[in-house]
């Protein structure tokens, strides 16, 4: 998924992280680590500010993406988020 802006592209794979590219030059700028299983959707906010990650982890999580930091878990799903 593009950032609102479009100077970031976010994509989820299948060894539990979230990658975020320069979409114009293809460089990866950063590896996001957290999910103990499969990254199944990424989204950024409106404002580009924070990045949502769904995972057959059955959790949420709420990344910054300019620094990676994690933000926050969200629990609750009892099946793996699209």
């Amino acid at each position: 998924t593009f950032s609102p802006d479009g100077k970031q592209l976010a994509s989820g794979s299948h060894d539990n992280t979230i990658k975020l590219w320069d979409p114009t030059t293809g460089e990866l700028r950063q590896t996001l680590e957290g999910h103990s299983g499969w990254v199944l959707s990424v989204t950024f906010s409106p404002d580009g500010k924070q990045l949502a990650s769904g995972s057959s982890d059955k959790t949420i999580k709420l990344w910054d993406p300019t620094t990676g930091e994690l933000r926050q878990t969200l629990e609750g799903h009892s099946s793996w988020l699209l």
